[in-house]
């Protein structure tokens, strides 16, 4: 379509008035440049590209000042799925997102587990996490684990870009994912959300929002309350989360915001089970003592320059203030808490950071190139203390001799040192190449003493041993990737890449006393790199594929071992250390179809979609003279992953069924099956399904949501410390309304 006053745009309009007068119109548009000029609605909506799909889609070519050309990248669109968004359902969130390996610790929501590629899925440790843009885990480099995670209600879409990411987003083999908040209306001065949700076990959560924008000013802000009792006894929490976003747009050219998080939440944690408890009772405790107490808070000060119309600079400054404390028994499930004092682990996490970046568009022959700079400047503190607490059944945060503990007391200083630039060159209409480097320096320390103590049976003191440590570790290192891309039409593309990764050891690799686990003081980096290839298909908004080969190789892997104590103890225990060389080789398909689309194609009012996600992973060690494991399964790494789910749009009703096949995989390297301690052992293979339905009038929303609905008995990880030790049952079938308004 020629119109002078949008050059060089291609659009379609789809306009629906739904049922009432004063429904907004809907607006999408399709642009193919940056250059839109504003038309004046009474109110719109309008979704950017990668946005225009079922529920999934992908990030463009460009995105503000970053470059995807030729990357794997998902894009889940909240508004465009119906799940249980209270509970922050991870199973329901992710069902689109091929490849991953989901762990479910909470049924609250309250932590996010996800691995990507047969990486683990502890605390998302794998991806470099973020939140707008900005950094949210503990220590991106030190201890890169997320205890903190932004409330689905809260969230506009998730970003997830692959191993790829490593050039723009750091050291990483999993990749990125980036939560990104509601945006405020532009020609509201006020809105108003409310979301009340009350559920099985006791669950009650309440979210309430304000946004708006005033002249130049915009605001988004909203509190989150959340407590339960949980599925299984001993297994209470409390959650309390508040936010602000505050941003002035100076000019067409300037834009400043500031951005806010607080979070806490207390928790009581379970304990974990054997193999034959969880086969006899899945639902009971053993444990009553432990506790579980996280504080979180962040701030971002965000500019955005508009150099030219070519150029655009962006700069984000930084920080975290947290904390996070666990308190309870370590010993295996198999051993029986007779009162003794508890241990008490406690973590502290002060750091700093800046990321500025640069886009500059150029042209070079006959087409438009793009290049994205940036630096990245980062500093890490951390402190991890570990002695005895009390010994009663409350969470009492306070050790029993606070100026000497009795196990561990660590100070974990790092610093992180960072260039990078990456360049889309246009080779013909059609194809593209996007060759990047970053450089990277990275120095971390540990500082401090740790003291180790050997019981017998009986609980007698037989040996015990103190170490002082002062180790320093700097590395400079060099990271190199390419991406192409070939659009065979509008509608296909072909692409590839393939890119250097990095991850360093972090302070959990080097010091923590665990009667589950040891940690190897020999403990090295891990290097590798990823290589995706992959086809694309989108057709407007009722078809959209995409099914990806990839490789993910790895140097001197850290995995865990199956180790034993020598006599008379002969105690099962998990060896952290640098297992041998790894490579995972897979397959990830996803695709999602309007079948609606075939019954009535003019029919926008209505939609039955139907997805498909499923990965094959082939996961192995390799180059070892270990026989144990030569050849032995990745742990943590199930071989087929199956998600599928159908969902209903009707006007003003909305429906969604999902159901999930997990195969049976291992969690140590030996690939042991079973073991007394049930901290090694298979997961068993599962299947679980969910259901929720919503139904909107004007300012009204009603929503209802049944977790597990077959009532599964299943298990997704054993862990070695908290929650656990063992097996970490998942919840049973449980059941959420909520009523929002919107006003």
């Amino acid at each position: 379509m020629d119109n002078p006053k949008f050059p060089g745009i291609i659009f379609r309009l789809s306009i629906a008035l739904l049922f009432f007068a004063g429904t907004p119109f809907q607006i999408t548009i399709f642009a193919q440049s940056d250059t839109i000029r504003s038309v004046e609605l009474r109110e719109t909506t309008i979704r950017s590209g990668q946005e225009q799909t079922l529920g999934l889609g992908r990030l463009r070519a460009v995105e503000g000042v970053i470059v995807y050309e030729g990357k794997k990248s998902e894009v889940v669109t909240l508004s465009d799925i119906t799940a249980n968004l209270s509970t922050n359902n991870a199973r329901q969130i992710f069902s689109r997102v091929a490849g991953l390996n989901i762990w479910e610790s909470d049924g609250a929501g309250l932590q996010l587990g996800i691995g990507g590629r047969g990486l683990s899925p502890n605390r998302t440790s794998n991806f470099n996490t973020r939140q707008n843009g900005y950094d949210i885990s503990a220590d991106a480099l030190g201890y890169p684990e997320s205890y903190y995670t932004p409330p689905t209600e809260s969230l506009q879409r998730i970003e997830v870009v692959r191993g790829a990411a490593s050039l723009q987003y750091g050291t990483q083999f999993g990749g990125m994912i980036n939560f990104v908040m509601q945006q405020p209306p532009v020609n509201q001065r006020l809105r108003f959300t409310s979301r009340q949700t009350v559920g099985a076990w006791g669950f009650f959560g309440s979210y309430n929002a304000l946004s708006g924008s005033v002249g130049k000013v915009s605001y988004y802000g909203f509190f989150q309350h959340k407590r339960g009792n949980g599925w299984r006894p001993n297994s209470g929490f409390e959650l309390n989360n508040g936010y602000m976003d505050l941003h002035w747009r100076a000019s067409e050219r300037f834009v400043l915001g500031i951005e806010l998080t607080k979070m806490g939440y207390l928790a009581q944690q379970p304990g974990g089970l054997t193999d034959t408890q969880f086969e006899q009772a899945p639902q009971q405790s053993l444990r009553e003592r432990n506790w579980f107490r996280v504080n979180w808070n962040l701030a971002c000060l965000h500019a955005e320059y508009k150099i030219s119309e070519r150029t655009r600079i962006d700069n984000r400054l930084f920080g975290l203030s947290a904390s996070r404390e666990s308190l309870g028994n370590l010993s295996p499930a198999n051993n029986i808490d007779f009162g003794q004092n508890r241990d008490l682990i406690s973590g502290t996490f002060e750091n700093v950071g800046n990321e500025t970046r640069l886009l500059h568009r150029y042209q070079m022959g006959k087409f438009d190139n793009a290049l994205a700079i940036g630096a990245r400047l980062y500093r890490g503190f951390t402190t991890a203390r570990q002695g005895e607490a009390n010994n009663g059944k409350g969470p009492d945060f306070q050790f029993l001799n606070p100026d000497n503990v009795e196990k561990s007391d660590f100070h974990f200083p790092n610093y992180n040192y960072a260039v990078f630039a990456e360049n889309i060159f246009w080779l013909s209409p059609k194809f593209s190449l996007t060759p990047g480097v970053r450089f990277e320096n990275i120095q971390t320390f540990a500082e401090g003493y740790y003291q180790q103590r050997v019981y017998d049976f009986a609980g007698n003191l037989i040996a015990e041993t103190r170490e002082n440590e002062d180790l320093k570790r700097r590395r400079s290192f060099v990271l190199f990737g390419l991406g192409a891309s070939w659009k065979a039409n509008p509608t296909l593309e072909l692409y590839a890449n393939v890119s250097q990764n990095y991850r360093a050891i972090n302070f959990t690799d080097l010091r923590i006393d665990n009667p589950n686990g040891r940690v190897d003081p020999d403990i090295r980096d891990e290097r590798g790199y990823t290589a995706d290839l992959g086809l694309r298909s989108r057709r407007n908004t009722w078809w959209y594929a995409d099914v990806t080969a990839f490789y993910l190789g790895y140097h001197d892997r850290i995995g865990q071992l199956l180790k034993a104590d020598q006599p008379p103890l002969y105690n099962d225990y998990r060896l952290r250390t640098n297992v041998s060389d790894a490579r995972n080789i897979g397959i990830e398909a996803f695709g999602e179809v309007n079948l609606w689309h075939f019954i009535a194609p003019r029919d926008t009012l209505r939609r039955l979609s139907l997805f498909i996600n499923t990965s094959v992973i082939d996961a192995r060690y390799v180059n070892t003279d270990d026989a144990s494991i030569r050849n032995r399964e990745v742990e943590l790494v199930p071989p087929l992953t199956f998600r599928t789910g159908l969902s209903w749009a009707q006007g003003r009703f909305r429906s969604s069924f999902n159901w999930a096949f997990t195969a049976e995989h291992f969690t140590d390297a030996t690939n042991a099956r079973r073991t007394a301690s049930a901290v090694n052992g298979i997961i068993p293979a599962y299947t679980v399904a969910d259901i929720s339905v919503a139904w909107s009038w004007r300012w009204l929303l009603l929503e209802a949501s049944c977790n597990n609905l077959f009532d599964a008995r299943y298990f997704t990880r054993r862990a070695e410390a908290y929650p656990g030790p063992g097996i970490i049952p998942s919840d049973g079938r449980g059941w959420y309304v909520t009523v929002g308004l919107k006003l």
